[in-house]
């Protein structure tokens, strides 16, 4: 069956209809008010969103356990993070140099945070994925 013996019309017979004329809309006049279009504005919100939250429990565990982050590391775990949200991960285990964070990649959140010697058994459980930064 071809669509355009169908009775349904399709989204460029649709339009050609209401608008009186023939083409397609062009990038242009599908802009937000910034000037950006709206896939422009997905794929930067999805590729950069830097908005990596700390939990009450990750928080008070990076506390007791005198861990400071410095800047490097906390850009290498959101880039981890990214790079497990790539690849479908839920819930993943960073490892930066020698801290080990398990993160609920759709939140966005660090549940919590050990170094090498809180880790004494090396066994990390209700995780679906591992990036080693």
């Amino acid at each position: 069956m071809r669509i355009q013996d169908s009775e349904f019309l399709t989204a460029l017979q649709l339009q050609d209809s209401a608008t009186g004329q023939r083409g397609r809309i062009t990038p242009r006049q599908n802009l937000t008010e910034e000037g950006f279009s709206f896939q422009e504005v997905l794929q930067k919100k999805v590729l950069t969103d830097d908005n990596l939250r700390f939990s009450k429990h990750a928080s008070t565990r990076l506390r007791q356990r005198g861990i400071d982050l410095t800047d490097g590391q906390l850009e290498r775990l959101m880039d981890g993070t990214r790079k497990a949200g790539q690849k479908g991960i839920k819930d993943s285990l960073v490892i930066v140099d020698e801290l080990a964070f398990i993160v609920n990649i759709p939140n966005s959140t660090v549940v919590t945070a050990m170094d090498s010697k809180d880790a004494v058994e090396n066994i990390f459980t209700n995780i679906d994925g591992a990036v080693i930064m």
